[in-house]
């Protein structure tokens, strides 16, 4: 999983989280987790892009975009590469319960 900083490199958003599944299902499973655990705090997707395919899921919280893929999605479009300039920031699921 990346998290990265582009609050100065975008207007529109602040952090992007960049996670991998391992298959269709387990990348729709990611997407439901996620929105049931932002709900419990919450929040709701202002947007939910690419779960009728599920190879590219982005759901969009305005000032977060979780971009989950498959491997071999996440590898073409490389948006680690794309955004190189963008801070990543530390995070350890395991450190807070996520």
């Amino acid at each position: 999983m990346a998290v990265l900083d582009v609050s100065r490199l975008l207007v529109i958003t602040d952090i992007f989280v960049i996670a991998t599944g391992t298959s269709r299902r387990h990348v729709l499973t990611l997407a439901d987790a996620v929105e049931e655990r932002l709900r419990l705090l919450g929040r709701r997707p202002l947007r939910r892009e690419g779960l009728e395919h599920a190879t590219w899921v982005l759901l969009d919280y305005g000032d977060l975009v979780i971009h989950l893929f498959d491997e071999p999605t996440r590898r073409y479009y490389d948006l680690e590469r794309l955004w190189i300039d963008a801070p990543r920031t530390k995070f350890d699921p395991a450190a807070t319960g996520a």
